[in-house]
């Protein structure tokens, strides 16, 4: 299989692989996706609307969601197998496939057992911490050093081994958590995730980390896909399943490259929500009761302070391509 896979690359160039696995994955989830969201459907595996939400959301309540198993499945078969060929794609696909699956874990809790609960958010970090650190460590023990980019300043700093792990660590909790928090309006979370894999598959591509490029090219083929059925009105949601799957993704090949401090930048909104949160609950505890939003994440309070979820959406997709573009010039 290796040597069929060397025989296909040695046929075209990496920019036509590029285009190619992005198209496979695209076509491959896009067909997932007729299959698999008529069943989430007849199984019942619906959304559970807040009711103190925005009321908009109530017509929400029961659309088929744990559609993230269908960009999940497609993006590690596809880089498991070109990664005979790219070996770095194995570890970013794992963690995919691990941060995935601990959301899936999750989501059959919540939607199938009918635990509201879920996984408890002691056990879902413990999960995701096992994993974060499973990845830093096989990278140092593979002999990934801990050199870091600095944006702006265009240069390399080494951390201290025990700082590194730590901080990288960090950096792949909060990504996945952040975007989990950015996954609340029809087609926000995978457009913001597309967005920020164009830049880093650009990116990977332009540095010449082929294997990196074309991982990120199949996560986005697999998300376009999928927001097919997941742009507004939406036909499915992706859950915790495809949520912490592509925060790990994405978080995961910044890893790689060297520069995960740009994630600060290009996952922006992510940032803004995130932090909107922790806001709303700082000031919540402090005042004993009011306020800071009328509700957390940030997309609700422009909700509740009448803008509508067509008009969100698309505005932090352009605000997170414009993040992107800075990124790409920053670096």
């Amino acid at each position: 299989m290796k040597e069929f896979l060397q025989n296909i690359h040695a046929s075209i160039g990496d920019t036509q692989l590029q285009i190619i696995t992005l198209l496979v994955s695209f076509a491959v989830t896009f067909v997932l996706g007729l299959i698999v969201v008529p069943i989430l459907k007849k199984l019942k595996i619906g959304q559970v609307v807040r009711d103190d939400g925005p009321q908009s959301h109530l017509k929400k309540t029961g659309t088929p969601t744990m559609g993230g198993i269908i960009i999940l499945i497609t993006s590690v078969i596809c880089s498991i197998v070109i990664g005979l060929k790219y070996e770095n794609m194995i570890p970013v696909a794992l963690v995919t496939l691990g941060f995935g699956f601990i959301g899936f874990i999750d989501d059959f809790k919540k939607l199938v057992l009918k635990n509201p609960k879920g996984l408890s958010p002691k056990l879902k970090m413990i999960g995701l911490f096992l994993v974060s650190a499973g990845f830093i460590g096989y990278l140092l023990a593979t002999g990934f050093t801990t050199d870091m980019y600095i944006p702006i300043a265009k240069t390399y700093i080494t951390l201290p081994i025990w700082f590194y792990i730590v901080f990288m660590i960090f950096v792949m909790l909060a990504c996945t958590n952040s975007l989990n928090l950015t996954d609340g309006l029809d087609g926000l979370a995978g457009g913001v995730t597309s967005i920020i894999m164009i830049f880093f598959m650009i990116v990977a591509m332009s540095w010449g980390d082929t294997g990196l490029s074309t991982f990120s090219s199949i996560v986005l083929g697999s998300t376009l896909g999928f927001l097919l059925f997941n742009i507004y009105p939406a036909k499915v949601f992706m859950g915790d399943t495809g949520s912490l799957a592509l925060g790990g993704a994405f978080c995961s090949v910044a890893i790689m490259l060297k520069i995960p401090l740009v994630l600060i930048i290009v996952a922006g909104i992510c940032v803004l929500e995130a932090v909107s949160v922790i806001l709303q609950v700082s000031y919540f505890k402090i005042t004993k009761g009011k306020r800071l939003f009328k509700m957390a994440p940030f997309h609700h309070h422009l909700e509740l302070s009448g803008m509508k979820e067509t008009v969100i959406v698309p505005l932090f997709w352009l605000i997170t391509i414009i993040l992107c573009v800075i990124g790409y010039f920053i670096i």
